[in-house]
């Protein structure tokens, strides 16, 4: 039997909007993606926005985060996305126990829903 960190699930979309699941052995280090997607209200905007940018120039400063960013939606205005990679499932450890996170995930899940997607590969 693998290990979680040797086993890579793979999802794609077949015909007619079925999906498909492949699994991978993968023997070396595991990237991480989080695609974090946090819906504000207009009146919290401004304080979320600059949580986030504090949050983001802490992060990209980190050893094992290969990128960090944030971008706001062109067709939904109340609509952010935090898009980070890490190098390994201990670097996105790390960083959730610094003190930029600790500090800016706190105003984000008080003033925000937050929706995360992880992607390993």
């Amino acid at each position: 039997m693998q290990s979680n960190q040797e086993r890579k699930i793979l999802l794609g979309f077949g015909t007619k909007n079925t999906y498909f699941c492949i699994s991978q052995i993968k023997k070396n280090t595991i990237m991480i993606r989080l695609n974090v997607f946090i819906s504000v209200e207009d009146v919290n905007r401004a304080k979320v926005l600059d949580a986030a940018k504090e949050l983001t120039a802490a992060s990209v400063k980190e050893d094992g985060c290969i990128a960090y960013d944030i971008y706001e939606s062109a067709t939904r205005g109340n609509v952010l996305l935090i898009c980070e990679t890490w190098k390994d499932s201990e670097s996105l450890s790390n960083h959730e126990t610094t003190a930029a996170f600790i500090k800016n995930i706190a105003i984000l899940k008080e003033l925000t829903a937050i929706k995360v997607e992880k992607f390993e590969f």
